[in-house]
């Protein structure tokens, strides 16, 4: 939803649609707080179903499998049949379609092509109870393994909402989080533990990272264990988009290894096997080969559940009834599509497949609100009419309309109505609109200030149609909202220019950000209290300055691809149409591809002119180097304040970091393996390396000071290009300058970082000045020639030696948890 979405403006629009009076209902995707609904619900022990009525909270979020609201219960009319619904409580409902239309094409697209119909769990209550009755024992067993039915959220029944057109569920309200970010210096000990190998427990860091991870491979391993085979890929580690369906409950506080619980086991996209969307779903794939599952969705195994349930029949025993409930439930679900990968032969000789695939289809166009009670009698008792009616929906938008002619009452008045009545069409036109006002709102695509306008001149919507083949909302708004536009630039442009010069700003912006910590769960209210005690210090100030300037460098890359880009195109016009193209498309896979951009090479050299104006080293020495980088360098100043600041410092990396990764989608998600891939990556792997560094510099400090050595690694890399490269010369020279800065780095005892790093540069010039002179000496070329080739030699020697002095730094070996 927009940042700047209204939910009191949203609903007004339903509410003016109201009044309109239409026959038809509201097209509904999504729904606001404060919105009151009544459901006929199905308790999760079976037996009658109860009337209850309930308010939305809040919109939690949604994905593929659907979308999860907070809600309370307002008033149940039968109590004594759901003892687990108490009024006034707060539970979790998740309607199993996502709000997001691409979303929900996505996802029925894979299942269509899966299974030969329509997502289940949207669409049949068979399928939704059968997931909620796995649930139920699922929970059950995973208080066998770990002691406490807690570490798997329990779920009270299921509902179906005609409204949106889906099945739905109510569950227990987790207050729960992601994992903490954790600050770890020992990073390289933890890839060691992941894989299994000996680690000093003292050193080893990162403890909510590694009680997730054993506990879901734990779970992973239960649930196979079980027959649960297919809904182990919501908890499967290499999938990396898994970890958020693990939370950890507040109330347990900062005890890593308590509180943890899986919340989530409804599957958004069936697992093709031809089309993996993970590292994980390839061996997925091959697993569910050998079980003789080619599409896999939320198939369990339900003779597998019975033997487990056989063996532990003590902690069973009041769940007998529900297993029935499953086998039934099972039987529906899995007969409801015609699925060629497991029913195979059963197509042409099973009648009681065909008769369930009719039957589901009839209930699903019913859940969706296709048809109508009397519609939905009309085609149940009539195979010849269910068939007409799937043949007519086949038809290309004109199908969807004629079936709810035929099957639906009100949508039919509403047809006719539109037809004989030109009052009743102007104010069909005006609920359509409204509708999508809504839509555009809470996707961004209009602002509220907009959406009234447009509400009250609806003739105006003409001129936005066009821009709905932007696929992203933020271009439609760009270009039709000019406060927007002054918004960004003032974003922008006015506003770091802005902080640059006012502390106060500044001091504000930090402020902000640390309420925006707080809430996204990043930042505890310990290191909330600790930073805003330091926001008044010399040095908090100028790394806030150093970040502002980073930030305004952001657009330095793109302006100098546009002027290089430019500048080429009027200096070459009579280059023909398809060269000026390949070119300008290499300059743009230039800018892009490289490491090192115009943006970065700003932030790059204001850091060094800082380090030598205030002739301090020690307080910009990570930041010299990363700011130098593409993405990374905005992370720099972070990252530097980490001993001095580490709080500041530790939410700063995981502010941005996780920003940006989230543009991502779907692995992208908040709380993912790649969110803490990537802080790790960019704020605990130069710490890990920093901390190898020193540990390596005590080790130097018994050693003596060298800078001898660069003249014999000089002459051999000179004489080996000169007497013995016959072949690939710029890769030979690159390697041979490579490895001179590297042994360089090696041998020079004493020295420190920065002079190890300029010796090696040393040597790799000093490796151009000796080639270049033996050229002279064998070659006989021209003194230009020897000049200009001579010079390109000292750039490329020099930054190769670099490079691999810091490559090597990089790699050495951890004197500090070596072996012993």
């Amino acid at each position: 939803m927009a940042l700047d979405y209204s939910s009191d403006f949203c609903k007004n629009l339903y509410l003016r649609f109201e009044q309109l009076e239409l026959h038809r209902p509201v097209s509904m995707a999504h729904y606001e707080p404060q919105t009151e609904l009544t459901y006929d619900f199905q308790p999760i022990n079976g037996g009658e179903k109860i009337k209850i009525k309930l308010a939305i909270e809040r919109f939690v979020g949604g994905g593929f499998a659907g979308q999860v609201y907070k809600i309370k219960i307002l008033d149940t009319d039968k109590p004594q049949l759901c003892r687990d619904l108490q009024v006034g409580n707060i539970y979790a409902m998740k309607i199993l379609v996502p709000p997001s239309n691409f979303s929900r094409l996505f996802r029925n697209s894979l299942y269509w092509l899966g299974f030969g119909g329509p997502f289940q769990l949207q669409v049949n209550p068979a399928a939704a109870k059968a997931g909620a009755l796995w649930q139920k024992f699922i929970r059950r067993a995973a208080q066998i393994k770990f002691g406490d039915e807690k570490s798997v959220v329990n779920i009270f029944g299921t509902l179906v909402d005609s409204q949106i057109g889906s099945c739905g569920e109510i569950s227990e309200w987790i207050e729960g989080r992601t994992w903490r970010l954790e600050v770890d210096d020992h990073i390289d000990l933890l890839k060691k533990w992941r894989k299994g190998q000996e680690v000093d427990s003292d050193k080893l860091g990162s403890p909510e990272y590694r009680t997730k991870y054993v506990f879901m491979h734990e779970f992973v391993n239960l649930l196979h264990e079980i027959g649960a085979h297919e809904f182990a890929r919501q908890y499967e580690w290499t999938t990396l988009k898994s970890q958020p369906n693990c939370l950890k409950r507040i109330e347990t506080g900062t005890d890593a290894e308590k509180g943890l619980v899986a919340v989530d086991f409804r599957a958004g996209l069936a697992l093709l096997p031809f089309l993996p969307m993970s590292p994980g779903d390839f061996k997925l794939i091959g697993q569910g080969i050998k079980r003789g599952s080619l599409v896999q969705f939320d198939r369990g195994d339900l003779n597998q559940l019975k033997t487990y349930i056989d063996t532990h029949k003590e902690n069973f025993s009041d769940m007998t009834g529900m297993y029935d409930q499953l086998v039934a439930a099972e039987d529906i679900y899995r007969n409801s599509v015609p699925d060629v990968s497991h029913n195979h032969i059963r197509l042409f000789t099973s009648g009681k497949l065909w008769s369930t695939i009719f039957d589901s289809a009839v209930v699903g166009w019913k859940v969706q609100n296709i048809i109508d009670d009397t519609g939905f009698e009309k085609l149940r008792n009539s195979r010849f009419k269910t068939f007409i009616f799937f043949l007519i929906g086949l038809i290309p938008i004109l199908g969807r309309v004629l079936r709810k002619f035929w099957c639906h009452n009100s949508w039919r008045k509403h047809y006719i109505s539109l037809l004989t009545s030109f009052g009743y069409f102007k104010k069909a036109m005006q609920g359509k609109v409204l509708e999508m006002l809504a839509k555009w709102h809470r996707a961004g695509r209009i602002s509220q200030e907009k959406g009234e306008m447009l509400a009250n001149h609806k003739w105006r919507i003409l001129y936005h149609l066009p821009l709905l083949i932007l696929i992203l909302p933020f271009l439609h708004r760009f270009l039709t909202d000019w406060q927007f536009v002054k918004e960004k630039f003032h974003d922008l442009v006015i506003r770091p220019i802005k902080l640059y010069f006012d502390s106060g700003q500044r001091k504000q912006w930090l402020l902000d950000m640390i309420q925006q910590g707080k809430d996204k769960h990043i930042l505890t209210d310990e290191d909330a209290e600790i930073i805003e005690s330091q926001l008044d210090e010399p040095f908090i100030q100028k790394y806030l300055v150093s970040l502002v300037v980073h930030l305004m460098t952001i657009f330095v890359s793109e302006i100098t691809w546009l002027l290089v880009t430019g500048i080429y195109l009027l200096t070459h016009p009579d280059v023909p149409a398809a060269e000026r193209a390949k070119m300008v498309g290499a300059i743009l896979l230039a800018f892009h591809v490289l490491p090192i951009s115009p943006g970065s090479l700003v932030r790059g050299f204001y850091t060094v002119s800082l380090a030598i104006r205030e002739r301090n080293f020690k307080d910009y020495n990570i930041a010299l180097f990363l700011s130098f980088f593409k993405i990374v360098g905005y992370l720099a100043f972070p990252i530097q304040m980490t001993y001095r600041y580490p709080a500041l410092a530790r939410f700063m990396a995981a502010h941005w970091a996780t920003d940006a990764v989230h543009i991502v989608p779907v692995f992208g998600e908040r709380g993912a393996l790649f969110e803490h891939a990537i802080f790790c990556i960019f704020y605990n792997w130069p710490l890990t390396i920093r901390r190898r560094i020193r540990a390596r510099a005590e080790l130097r400090e018994k050693l003596e000071p060298h800078n001898w050595h660069i003249f014999p690694i000089s002459i051999i890399a000179a004489c080996v290009l000169a007497f013995f490269v016959k072949w690939h010369f710029n890769i030979a020279a690159a390697m041979l300058c490579f490895g001179a800065g590297a042994f360089t780095t090696i041998f020079c005892g004493k020295a420190s970082l920065l002079k190890r790093i300029s010796l090696s540069a040393a040597a790799g010039f000093l490796t151009a000045l000796i080639y270049t002179f033996i050229s002279i000496l064998m070659n006989g070329k021209t003194a230009n020639d020897v000049i200009i080739s001579g010079l390109w030699h000292c750039f490329g020697f020099t930054i190769a030696a670099v490079v691999g002095a810091i490559v090597t730094e990089l790699s050495l070996p951890d004197v500090e948890n070596a072996p012993k």
